[in-house]
């Protein structure tokens, strides 16, 4: 057997010929009665089946800052690989799915444009993408199945309806509204169909034409002439996903949303208003039952809003030569703020601002969401030939957010803490109370700032300029961010410019705390030396809390708690003189708490004294590991080795590789030398 014959032997063994059939299910309309009978919601409205669709991926709940807000896990990308994911804007998207919920119970919304807005790169068109595949991939499922007809000729050809209407259109309309009372009477009121509208004009010819030949038998025409099928959401086969964006006005006009003449098919019927001679193929026209989606909406031509505003509002498109047209699906537009506030100001456009629903979708505001946004591209499953050292991604988002923040009115606090506080670190001197406050304080937060496409592009130059290093680190990508800033596109003005390069010394600065901390834990990861170190500060405060005396384990004496030892501990996490005895009673009665559960005390079950001992025990070792010979290249033996013991931990410990704990060893020690320098 040659390799292609086992190739296509593999194809053949993975193919599932059972589910292909039942994709392609055809069958009369009697037997899609019985369908409906048993499914009703095959029969549901492009909205119903939209929310629908959102909801089966099911949600979760967390509270934040005394809120409560639903992550829908639908924005998780659940049908495709995560590259569509959207993190960060939970609160926003639970106003789209409300939209979502309302329109599909016929409240009223889902005779509304809805409107994405927001600055360039903020997911708008992830968003509308997500929902444009998902609705493909959902109408494979059971769950999500749908199904249209087609005409069968006298000849035995077959013609689809050109907008893939709901078979029960075909209903007579005199006889529908008591038809669908029958199909409704044991259904909960928010799953009772409503079938609305009539046939699109082609359908609407054939019907009438062989009504007539059977003189009236509605129920002889559709045995004979009509055949039902499972329909396919497509967008790249044009079936109930359309997308429409604005382009030169010479060279576009409405027929491309309601369809034109096929001007060839004049000469065999006739007439240019006979149906069999237009092609029902815009847009509007082969989006029925799913989504269109109008890029930058704002910027279209007044003749297209006019079309936009109907369908909309009456669910109708008016093609050329015809009647108006009955339309059901979900029309989102987007748009970014500029165009926004021409809207805003154009009073000749108020029917279309009556007409939409505005979504905000801005930029992200918490760190840890605006890092997941970048390790969706740039990890090490997908770049594993390149070594992205830790906080490589962080510093870089966290210079994104704080060009998107306001500053705070209160004097108090900087942009810094304010970010933080956003991502749920806690900041002396403020509450969860105080983070409401400031969400509240701002007017356009979030809709300024750094694009995640900039950062994304500079992560990228970054990875390429530097591949023959096989890594990259913070530094690399900082000089990256500040060189492209020279010539960025969106800069309005040199403050602004300033403003951002400012943010990126506040990130250099954070970025030095975080490493030096990380290099101290590495030298004091002694886990036998902290726990010695706290069993006898635990002995100490035991002592000093219960006024009793300590005894010298080298002379057997009893003596006065050490006061220096327990003094040079606290200090380090900044216990003032005046909060020392509440301190110290504090941590005693967290050790007789845990005695009562018959736990024991260990030094990391306390976050607080665990990072006091550390720092206690860097300061103790910082001068025998002699860092700053990194930086003479002068070193004997032991330091080698004792540099090594703090490379290894970085490694292990914080996800470095061997250049990266070197440069960040190297960083660390030019940091402490200039603190010597500073302090002779």
């Amino acid at each position: 057997m040659g390799q292609g014959s086992e190739l296509i032997s593999y194809v053949k063994s993975l193919q599932n010929t059972d589910e292909y059939q039942e994709l392609r299910w055809e069958g009369s309309f009697e037997a899609y009665l019985d369908k409906v009978y048993e499914t009703p919601k095959i029969a549901r409205s492009a909205f119903q089946r939209v929310y629908d669709m959102v909801m089966s991926f099911g949600k979760e709940e967390y509270t934040e800052y005394k809120k409560r807000i639903i992550r829908y896990k639908f924005f998780n990308d659940p049908y495709g690989n995560g590259d569509d994911a959207i993190f960060g804007l939970d609160i926003h998207l639970m106003k789209l799915v409300q939209v979502l919920k309302a329109a599909a119970r016929r409240y009223g919304t889902e005779k509304r444009v809805i409107l994405l807005h927001g600055p360039v790169g903020s997911s708008k068109s992830t968003v509308a993408r997500l929902l444009k595949k998902s609705l493909e991939q959902y109408s494979r499922s059971p769950e999500g199945a749908l199904y249209t007809y087609s005409w069968v000729m006298d000849d035995g050809e077959v013609i689809p309806s050109p907008m893939h209407e709901e078979p029960l259109k075909l209903l007579p309309e005199d006889l529908r509204a008591r038809v669908m009372e029958k199909i409704n009477e044991n259904l909960a009121p928010e799953d009772r169909l409503i079938i609305k509208g009539d046939l699109n004009p082609l359908c609407r010819y054939y019907y009438n034409h062989f009504l007539e030949k059977y003189k009236g038998d509605w129920a002889t025409m559709v045995e004979k002439h009509i055949r039902v099928h499972r329909m396919l959401i497509s967008e790249r086969d044009r079936t109930g996903i359309g997308t429409f964006q604005p382009k030169d006005e010479k060279n576009q006009d409405s027929t491309e949303l309601t369809g034109d003449i096929n001007y060839r098919k004049i000469a065999e019927y006739g007439s240019d208003s006979d149906p069999r001679a237009f092609n029902f193929d815009g847009e509007f026209n082969i989006a029925n039952r799913g989504i269109i989606e109008f890029i930058e909406v704002l910027k279209l031509d007044v003749a297209f809003l006019y079309d936009l505003l109907t369908a909309s509002q009456e669910h109708r498109v008016k093609p050329k030569k015809f009647a108006q047209t009955d339309i059901d699906e979900v029309i989102i537009g987007h748009t970014n703020e500029p165009e926004f506030r021409k809207l805003q100001s154009n009073e000749f456009m108020e029917a279309l601002r009556d007409r939409t629903i505005k979504i905000d979708i801005p930029y992200i505001t918490k760190l840890d969401q605006e890092i997941k946004v970048y390790e969706k591209d740039f990890n090490a499953e997908k770049i594993k030939e390149m070594h992205i050292a830790p906080h490589t991604i962080e510093v870089a988002s966290m210079w994104a957010i704080l060009t998107r923040l306001e500053q705070p009115k209160k004097h108090n606090l900087s942009l810094l803490q304010k970010m933080k506080l956003y991502n749920g670190q806690m900041v002396p001197g403020f509450t969860e109370d105080n983070v409401k406050e400031l969400r509240k304080e701002t007017v356009r937060e979030g809709l300024t700032g750094i694009s995640p496409r900039y950062i994304q592009d500079k992560l990228s130059n970054a990875l390429v300029k530097y591949a023959d290093e096989n890594y990259i680190n913070p530094f690399m990508v900082m000089n990256e961010l500040e060189a492209g800033l020279k010539n960025h596109s969106l800069i309005n003005n040199e403050d602004e410019r300033k403003h951002y390069k400012e943010m990126l010394a506040v990130v250099k600065e954070e970025y030095e705390n975080i490493v030096k901390g990380e290099v101290q834990r590495a030298i004091s990861a002694d886990e036998d030396a902290i726990r010695n170190l706290a069993g006898n500060y635990i002995e100490n405060i035991k002592a000093y809390t219960q006024k009793e005396k300590v005894k010298n384990k080298y002379t057997g004496n009893y003596e006065q708690p050490d006061e220096k030892l327990m003094r040079s501990i606290e200090e380090k996490i900044d216990i003032p003189e005046n909060r020392k005895d509440d301190f110290r009673r504090e941590i005693m009665n967290y050790i007789g708490a845990l005695a009562i559960e018959g736990r024991t005390f260990e030094y990391d079950t306390n976050a607080r004294l665990q990072k006091a001992l550390e720092l206690k025990l860097f300061e103790d070792r910082k001068d025998s590991i002699k860092l700053t010979s990194l930086l003479s290249n002068v070193m004997d033996e032991k330091d080698q080795q004792q540099i090594d013991v703090v490379k290894e931990r970085l490694i292990k410990n914080h996800g470095y590789n061997e250049a990266s704990a070197t440069d960040v060893l190297n960083f660390v020690a030019s940091i402490f030398a200039r603190g010597d320098a500073r302090d002779s």
